[in-house]
């Protein structure tokens, strides 16, 4: 007999329970790796028995009170920690009563979760990796994605990064307000990948994951409600703002890939546009600006721009150019060559990419390759864009993104781009 399957709507819920779950047993348990094992065991079971039984009234309750008996079992499978044993039993019997009052707790248990990865003991990377898989779910072949770097590395970055927590004796718990301070770069930063695997999936047959991208908008805005005088909290919301406004969008009727010069600028969320735009308005006055803030200005070019061809690319290359200026990220430069060419011609870009590749920080990656194709199909070197179209094609594992880097080489070869 075949088992039945969770519903969308139930996977869903289960996305976004788990890591409430996992902050809410790591909190009572201080040990990250061992609440992991616990909470995805019980998301486990939850797929095996709430498609037979029904998800239950207080789902995230029962989540908890699963992965607190998987806590309980294993204290009592380690023979030197028989005094751990007892407390955990008797802790388990304070979780199970308490599971309803949790799911009430005016504290979002996913924010303390995002905040508590961010741990002293860590590397910022260490610490964007691990929350990343915690607070994202997203897996270690996508967490190297947004790295880029080899998946192998990422997973022994990850389980070094959870092995150093356990070393350093630090607890693992909510920080206070001083240590949020603290963090808060590495919380944004992690926010902003997040947000990035959701507008462009790293793998996977759609290009967006939508779930993730507003998972990201939702953390954004309540971190940026804890700390609201933090003007890059509000730019990083206005960037994400802006760039979600236009998701419906950036696909057509087969979820193919739509491009920025062909979308249907009617189709994106003018509510969300002018929201971005009166946050970034009102951060740009406050003094100092940070990268978010020049990325969201980038974006609000875009989205206020009546069509492509009346875009101000003078105007985002100059952003770019400050955004170069004050992050070492071989994206910003490789976004500038685009607005270099729309600008000062195709070969201008060009020149920026070739460096970008002579310098090997890009090596392996479709984006370079595509924007490549780009430039070289505007200069009407059409063999070279195709070649270029088609190693971009190979190396991304998006299929959205492959089929239609795929589309435009075979455009281009016949002679007319799409």
């Amino acid at each position: 007999m075949t088992q039945p399957s969770l519903d969308p709507a139930s996977e869903h819920l289960l996305r976004d329970l788990a890591p409430q779950v996992l902050g809410a047993v790591i909190r009572r348990y201080r040990d990250f790796a061992a609440s992991e094992d616990a909470v995805q065991e019980a998301l486990l079971a939850a797929a095996q028995q709430w498609p037979r039984d029904g998800v239950p009234d207080n789902p995230r309750g029962w989540l908890i009170q699963v992965a607190a008996r998987r806590m309980v079992d294993h204290v009592r499978s380690e023979s030197a920690r028989r005094q751990r044993e007892h407390a955990a039993a008797l802790d388990f019997g304070q979780v199970v009563a308490a599971a309803s009052v949790e799911s009430r707790r005016d504290e979002d248990e996913t924010l303390t979760l995002l905040f508590m990865c961010c741990h002293p003991a860590l590397t910022n990377a260490s610490a964007v990796a691990l929350t990343l898989r915690a607070v994202g779910g997203l897996t270690t072949a996508q967490i190297a994605s947004a790295f880029l770097v080899p998946e192998a590395t990422m997973a022994q970055r990850i389980s070094r990064a959870k092995q150093t927590i356990r070393a350093s004796g630090i607890p693992f718990e909510p920080p206070e307000r001083r240590v949020r301070a603290e963090r808060l770069d590495t919380v944004l930063h992690v926010l902003y990948l997040i947000f990035n695997e959701g507008y462009t999936a790293s793998s996977g047959a759609s290009l967006q994951r939508l779930d993730l991208a507003a998972e990201a908008i939702r953390l954004t805005r309540a971190v940026r409600q804890l700390m609201p005088d933090v003007t890059e909290a509000s730019g990083l919301l206005a960037l994400m703002l802006l760039t979600h406004a236009r998701r419906d969008a950036r696909t057509g009727p087969a979820g193919e890939l739509v491009p920025l010069p062909q979308q249907d600028r009617s189709r994106w969320d003018r509510a969300a546009i002018e929201e971005g735009v009166a946050l970034l308005t009102a951060t740009l006055s406050q003094g100092r600006v940070g990268p978010y803030q020049l990325q969201a200005a980038v974006a609000a070019v875009h989205d206020e721009s009546p069509s492509h061809d009346s875009t101000d690319w003078a105007q985002i290359a100059a952003l770019y150019g400050l955004l170069e200026r004050m992050s070492d990220n071989p994206m910003v430069t490789l976004n500038r060559a685009i607005a270099v060419a729309m600008v000062q011609g195709p070969a201008a870009g060009l020149a920026l990419v070739d460096a970008l590749a002579a310098g090997g920080r890009l090596a392996g990656s479709h984006r370079l390759d595509a924007v490549r194709g780009h430039l070289l199909e505007l200069a009407g070197n059409r063999d070279a864009a195709v070649t270029a179209y088609l190693a971009a094609a190979n190396r991304t594992t998006n299929t959205a993104e492959r089929n239609y880097l795929l589309t435009q080489a075979a455009a281009v070869r016949e002679g007319g781009a799409r």
